[in-house]
């Protein structure tokens, strides 16, 4: 089984003590927002990885976020595409407990947009989370199986449970960063960084099983 184990990635000259550690920062909003929301309340986020990915382009559209599942279909560890069987490989924590989910930021873009688009995005790909937290994806049935038939339902989905949030009066000492821009933040507290995590990647199955 290929694995690997998470590490921060804290940038060219960048001590551990400097600047602004955004993944650190970000991921107790995330776990509050799975405590205090009924419709997030299955998802264990001490197996959700937390990421950023600085985004290709300085452009404000595109991505803000995503999420990488880390499992396939059902949970199940390994799938078939063509004639050849797939795993993929796993990511731990320091502990070595097995993380299900990478939830990804792109930055700057994601810092860039206003307050209450940063909530909504950040429940958006928590929302994408089975129910079944097995690994895999919300499904909903028809070809859109990731947003329902229509994505504006989705993001309103998403935007309602973002309110729910704000509404059950989470510390403001938790979020208020997410009041400033990227440029802004770099400004009060010196370089971003944060954990930075590659794409896990697929390997067949009948090659690790040679090797063992």
């Amino acid at each position: 089984m290929e694995s690997t184990r998470l590490h921060p990635h804290h940038g060219r000259g960048v001590a551990r003590s400097a600047g602004f550690d955004f993944t650190a920062r970000i991921r107790p909003i995330c776990a509050d927002m799975t405590r205090r929301v009924p419709e997030l309340a299955h998802i264990d986020f001490g197996r959700v990885a937390v990421s950023f990915r600085q985004a290709r382009k300085a452009v404000s559209h595109g991505m803000y976020a995503s999420l990488t599942p880390l499992r396939f279909a059902g949970g199940a560890r390994s799938t078939v595409r063509g004639r050849r069987a797939w795993g993929i490989q796993r990511l731990e924590d320091a502990s070595g407990r097995e993380m299900l989910y990478i939830l990804n930021f792109y930055l700057p873009r994601f810092l860039d947009l206003g307050f209450r688009e940063k909530l909504t995005t950040i429940v958006h790909e928590l929302w994408h989370i089975s129910p079944e937290f097995n690994g895999d994806l919300r499904r909903f049935g028809g070809r859109c199986y990731a947003h329902t038939g229509s994505q504006k339902e989705f993001d309103a989905k998403a935007e309602r449970l973002a309110d729910d949030w704000l509404s059950l009066n989470p510390p403001l000492e938790l979020y208020d960063f997410l009041h400033h821009d990227f440029r802004k933040l770099n400004a009060l507290h010196g370089p971003i960084y944060g954990t930075k995590i590659p794409n896990p990647k697929l390997f067949p199955l009948e090659a690790a099983a040679r090797k063992s």
